[in-house]
């Protein structure tokens, strides 16, 4: 069975679209990067799901950032996705606490999501939906109906097992240009959300996509589109480093080599670490900075 690929799918009588993806090799890269405890491994495993889905309803080439923010044991979480199914994405949460809630609602309580999507050409545009539900789902849910008032029906589920972590997401919309009378589109809505709803957490990680579907939509008359592959991709390197380093005073930069032997810079969500010595600030701040061969 295939995983880390985004499944597209119309319902033509309903006028309704759907989506799969299902994540493995690309949710461990983000797990492997910091020993995230379990309650945040499938938080993260969640929200990536969810990114993956938003992501692929991108009509234009951009990214779309999912973010969490809350006043409880977890701060800050976000998942970056590109329109080509490129992920990334890290948590924040208080590493003082021994043991952590298992309940969403208690790991974010006064919490909001927010939705940014950066088109590569045009505005950028945030939205936000306070994360009063319980579950991630509901509150995507609760975003659809309160920016763009679509009916909208989204899945989300992990597993956790021995370095095998896999997070699996379905999501369900309404089309906007249906040509249906409302009360016709909803009530086929309805009919494929509770279909979905009886998904079972063993078809959903260990089936095939197509087996998937199949077992779900037989009697629909269903138009699956090639899949794409998702991946998890982190835009840092030395260069973009230097880039913010040029923007730091050199006296300063230097001060700060001449108390800690060099300068290390590290990514939020990789966790590389590029490190800066005196030559390199120097050429930095005289536009004559080189990356070694090999390095990016």
């Amino acid at each position: 069975m295939a995983f880390d690929q985004l499944h597209r799918y119309l319902f033509n009588q309903g006028n309704v679209r759907g989506e799969m993806v299902r994540l493995e090799k690309s949710f461990q890269a983000i797990l492997d990067s910091y020993p995230y405890p379990p309650v945040i491994q499938k938080l993260l495993g969640e929200l990536m799901a969810a990114t993956s889905l938003l992501t692929a309803t991108l009509k234009f080439k951009g990214d779309i950032a999912i973010q969490i923010q809350g006043e409880g044991p977890v701060s800050y979480a976000v998942i970056n996705g590109t329109h080509n199914q490129q992920l990334r994405g890290v948590a924040r949460w208080d590493e003082t606490l021994k043991i952590l809630p298992s309940e969403f609602s208690e790991l974010v309580p006064k919490g909001v999501l927010v939705i940014t999507i950066t088109p590569e050409q045009g505005e950028r545009y945030q939205g936000m939906v306070a994360l009063d539900k319980s579950t991630l789902s509901e509150c995507v849910e609760a975003y659809f109906e309160q920016s763009e008032q679509l009916a909208t029906k989204v899945i989300l589920r992990t597993q956790l097992i021995d370095q095998h972590e896999k997070a699996c997401g379905m999501f369900l919309q309404i089309l906007p240009t249906s040509s249906q009378s409302t009360d016709k589109a909803d009530t086929a809505f309805e009919h494929l959300s509770t279909i979905t709803d009886t998904i079972k957490n063993e078809e959903l990680f260990e089936l095939t996509a197509e087996d998937i579907l199949h077992r779900l939509y037989h009697q629909e008359d269903l138009e699956l589109y090639p899949a794409s592959d998702v991946v998890f991709k982190c835009n840092c390197s030395k260069e973009r480093s230097a880039t913010a380093l040029s923007g730091v005073s050199k006296e300063e930069l230097l001060d700060i080599i001449a108390a800690d032997g060099d300068i290390k810079m590290n990514c939020q969500y990789c966790h590389t670490e590029y490190s800066f010595d005196a030559i390199d600030i120097e050429s930095i701040h005289g536009g004559t900075f080189n990356l070694p061969v090999g390095q990016g």
